[in-house]
């Protein structure tokens, strides 16, 4: 499957797949050969885009570099960046460790980022991930907003071009990597306590987006008395160490991230009023009416919201349209047929349809399938329609509404819509979050979303020249 761009389509939804969880282990492993992660993975880079920032790949290079020097299993292992607003942070068994950008602007020290750091390294060293990769280590973050009737044909379409990696940890192995976490950490000189603080930060952020039970507490169990463990982890750690002093490094830190895009890239696509705009491509289309939508990198798909249709659009490779139907009827595992070529708004297209090729392993009803293809320029594009037999007449109009609607898109503001990034502001005088921020411009809606980004309260008070972070343009 061809990507559209450099990074065409993103995540439009708050994810939190932080692999952090509790519970106590003395668990004890034999060292083994060291592995080798050092280049990243082309899955995960396909996925979520390398983050362009020479100077934050360098940072967490030589960061990780640091703690893996004086972890328990030495290795040629790899640290990267990722152009991805999701709060995560994630480790593959091959040695090599993800962090999002979005986790980067929830970070507010040095300490709290080494601490995950090392949590994360933790996670390799211990070998967690090899056990965990029989179970299978990547699962689709569209699950959550779409079960289609037929999953196999859902897989053959969602999955390679939106799977995030999501290593499914036991209680155990996540307070090995705690305990991990806050060894390295301090063992190469910074208060690990700090990567407990970064747990209510996260359990905040759940909060204040309605999730009743938050994601990475899903996928990752955790326990109430998380926070207390962690931090009397790095109690017992410090005071192995005498009267050392740890560093936290937090002015250093947010000077780092000053102009770090927060949140989704409207330039990547974005949603509002029920209609997708891309500006960097210039195309828009209609979303059908209450449906739901998830946006990322190789795919925009629409769901109905009980699950009973689905509608994706992506990328196809070839050089005509006939040519493109052909890789995709194949790449989804369809009999094209009925071939029709017209035009929509002035583009070049092409209609088929066809019914999913049963499979050994097909659980469910195969699905009936209608598949737009429209050619811009050198690019061809496709809307994927998918329904069971028996409903497809039901959607069959919706399918063709949101195809038909694709047009060039014109309007001056959508064209020039920008990301917020995150800019380091300073407390010109005392003064509490609250007043700071709004003295920074921050609406009132925006108070608490932003209290926590700070990992603050809007009570607590800043002295004259304090650091903090402030959203916008």
């Amino acid at each position: 499957m061809t990507t559209f761009s450099r990074r065409i389509l993103r995540p439009a939804t708050l994810l939190l797949l932080l692999p952090l969880a509790s519970a106590t282990s003395t668990k004890l492993y034999r060292p083994a050969a060291p592995l080798q992660g050092a280049q990243p993975d082309p899955q995960v880079l396909a996925q979520f885009g390398l983050y362009n920032s020479p100077k934050l790949q360098a940072y967490i290079t030589q960061q990780g570099k640091r703690m893996t020097a004086i972890s328990d299993r030495p290795g040629d292992y790899g640290f990267t960046i990722v152009d991805s607003p999701v709060i995560n942070a994630f480790a593959t068994p091959d040695g090599h460790v993800y962090f999002t950008r979005g986790i980067m602007a929830y970070f507010n020290d040095e300490a709290q980022f080494t601490g995950v750091l090392g949590h994360e390294l933790g996670h390799i060293t211990a070998q967690h991930g090899k056990k965990q990769q029989r179970n299978s280590i990547l699962s689709s973050i569209l699950v959550g907003v779409a079960t289609i009737a037929s999953p196999n044909l859902l897989g053959r379409i969602a999955q390679p071009a939106a799977q995030l990696v999501s290593l499914k940890y036991s209680r155990g192995d996540e307070n090995e990597a705690d305990q991990l976490g806050v060894k390295y950490s301090t063992k190469v000189g910074y208060d690990a306590s700090h990567m407990a603080n970064f747990f209510q930060t996260l359990e905040r952020t759940e909060a204040q987006s309605g999730s009743s039970t938050p994601t990475f507490l899903s996928t990752h169990p955790n326990s109430a008395d998380r926070y207390q463990r962690v931090k009397q982890l790095a109690a017992q750690a410090q005071q192995s160490l005498g009267k050392r002093t740890l560093t936290v490094n937090r002015d250093s830190y947010l000077r780092s991230i000053e102009g770090l895009p927060f949140g989704d890239d409207p330039r990547q696509g974005f949603v509002e009023s029920s209609v997708f705009y891309h500006p960097d491509l210039k195309f828009r289309f209609p979303i059908p009416s209450g449906w739901k939508s998830q946006n990322s990198p190789e795919q925009f798909q629409m769901s109905e919201p009980n699950g009973k249709a689905l509608l994706a659009f992506l990328g196809v490779g070839g050089s005509s349209l006939e040519e493109a139907a052909q890789t995709l009827a194949k790449k989804i595992g369809i009999t094209p047929g009925n071939a029709q070529r017209t035009t929509i708004n002035g583009f070049p297209a092409l209609v088929f349809e066809g019914d999913q090729q049963a499979s050994q392993d097909q659980q469910s009803t195969p699905a009936h399938v209608q598949a737009y293809i429209i050619q811009d320029g050198k690019s061809m594009f496709a809307f994927v329609g998918l329904a069971t037999a028996a409903t497809f007449g039901t959607y069959a109009p919706q399918f063709a509404s949101a195809a038909q609607g694709y047009q060039r898109l014109t309007e001056a503001s959508k064209l020039n819509r920008q990301a917020e990034r995150v800019h380091i502001k300073q407390a010109k005088t005392a003064a509490t979050l609250s007043q700071a921020l709004t003295a920074n411009g921050v609406p009132s809606k925006r108070l608490e979303e932003e209290a926590i980004l700070n990992g603050m309260q809007l009570t607590d008070r800043l002295p004259a020249g304090m650091l903090f972070k402030v959203i916008g343009q």
